[in-house]
């Protein structure tokens, strides 16, 4: 298992954090989620699984849920 690490921005407070981890965990290939909340700043999100995560889907999943993944 590996962890890869994401910026996330729009993140205000842990509501938020739940809506992201929500929809990153329901990516293809995800076996775990956890997000550092930074309020109105760069969130860190930490991605685990077993193989690469497609960034596409986890792109995605990030913007549907209506925040942003730092490129």
């Amino acid at each position: 298992m590996s962890t890869t690490d994401f910026g996330v921005t729009g993140l205000t407070c842990n509501h938020c954090v739940m809506t992201v981890s929500r929809a990153v965990a329901l990516v293809p290939g995800v076996t775990g989620v956890s997000i550092d909340l930074v309020a109105n700043g760069e969130s860190t999100l930490h991605v685990e699984s077993d193989n690469p995560v497609d960034t596409d889907s986890l792109d995605a999943a990030i913007v549907d849920a209506g925040y942003e993944l730092v490129h």
